[in-house]
């Protein structure tokens, strides 16, 4: 990611830092909107940019992707190698705030749909412990080698998962997968369910709002 993210901070003294990964096609733009009916001015906002690269299940289309996409469906082929990549390119974010003074355990990663993805792979096997985790109409990516590769510093780090009950992107069977996965691998998951489609709603956001002012104050 050579793009300058989005930042939003209104404090000049932050106690902590949420990192927001936007959906597929979509950029770091996508939920300032949300960001600002949040109206958390101790916290700093990182939007990034996802890079441009060619996505299978669209044909081949070049997009804002964080990894390429062969299916959604749990037999779907996956991307490891760019989900690594990107992986590595979070933890760079994560580095620059831990540079400007925030401790780990005030940083979240957040993400939407495919960014929901890259959240719940990065933060959960990052090797300092995080706040929180926001996966919002997302599923866990590579379950095969999460039990494995999972990070015993992040294995207590409450996580925000929620998702539409009209999905006809990601279906909410497919993320309730995930679920299942994450705790039975003992993750303390708080789970949502709105009657939306693949999208954000009000009710989810002041849900969204209170779960940050719980981990980061």
């Amino acid at each position: 990611m050579n793009e300058q993210a989005i930042e939003i901070c209104s404090s000049a003294n932050p106690i902590g830092s949420v990192i927001w990964l936007h959906g597929l096609g979509a950029d770091g733009n996508d939920f300032a909107p949300v960001v600002k009916m949040l109206d958390l001015p101790m916290l700093r906002f990182i939007l990034p940019h996802a890079p441009y690269r060619k996505v299978t299940i669209n044909n081949g289309y070049e997009m804002r992707a964080w990894y390429d996409l062969f299916g959604l469906t749990a037999s779907s082929r996956e991307d490891e190698a760019g989900i690594t990549e990107t992986q590595a390119s979070i933890e760079q974010l994560i580095q620059h705030e831990l540079d400007k003074g925030i401790p780990s355990n005030k940083i979240v990663i957040a993400g939407f749909s495919q960014g929901g993805a890259i959240a719940l792979h990065t933060a959960l096997r990052y090797q300092q412990p995080l706040a929180g985790v926001i996966a919002l109409s997302t599923y866990l990516p590579l379950k095969s080698t999460f039990a494995s590769q999972k990070s015993q510093q992040n294995q207590q780090t409450p996580i925000f998962m929620a998702h539409g009950t009209d999905d006809d992107v990601i279906s909410i069977e497919t993320s309730r997968l995930s679920l299942s996965v994450l705790q039975t691998e003992q993750y303390n998951v708080a789970w949502y369910e709105y009657p939306m489609a693949h999208s954000v709603s009000m009710e989810e956001i002041d849900d969204i709002r209170t779960f940050l002012l719980r981990i980061v104050n």
